[in-house]
């Protein structure tokens, strides 16, 4: 599968273009120290990133929505993570598993958990809420909904406002696999 978009140089960049690249690259991505590159070598933006570029309004609001769940969220880093690797299994997303691998394991996740979620199996997370975050993750990603049971689970264990975010997240990283996917945006 060749790469249908090659990373647009910093150089040809419209103004539009060059604030929302100095959001991402000079943004709370760079600034936390990224646990994954997210510029190549000549300055690109690498994965999801660079197609955002393509329609900068669209990008910016796409790319502030992924900045919130990441550095606003109600979630902690682990089940953020479990919820973002199992999107990325059910949407078969090389680059969203190399690039979330890397922020699970800087965030204290095991070789084995990590190893655990690309294979679907829940074992590894004996953690209640980490369970229950991985089953609603499960559902949304794979069956894109919930049973009432589930939902009143959900609601029960995370309360609504995090059962709200969860939604978000699954859906902004489905949305991340599937331009990573038409863009055939390949793993580093």
């Amino acid at each position: 599968m060749s790469r249908r978009l090659e990373p647009l140089p910093p150089a040809s960049l419209s103004p539009a273009q060059r604030a929302l690249y100095d959001a991402i690259a000079g943004g709370p991505r760079a600034l936390n120290g990224s646990p994954f590159p997210l510029v190549d070598a000549d300055g690109g933006l690498q994965g999801p990133f660079n197609a955002m570029l393509l329609q900068p309004s669209v990008g910016s609001a796409l790319q502030a929505l992924g900045s919130a769940i990441r550095y606003e969220s109600l979630l902690d880093t682990r089940c953020r993570e479990i919820a973002v690797l199992t999107v990325a299994r059910a949407w078969d997303s090389a680059f969203e598993r190399y690039a979330h691998e890397a922020v699970a394991r800087s965030a204290g996740m095991t070789d084995a958990e990590v190893s655990a979620l690309a294979e679907g199996d829940p074992s590894a997370f004996p953690d209640p809420r980490e369970q229950l975050v991985l089953q609603v993750s499960e559902a949304l990603a794979v069956r894109h909904d919930l049973t009432d049971e589930e939902y009143a689970r959900a609601a029960d264990g995370l309360g609504l406002p995090v059962l709200f975010e969860l939604t978000t997240l699954v859906g902004y990283y489905a949305t991340l696999a599937l331009q990573l996917r038409a863009f055939r945006v390949p793993a580093p």
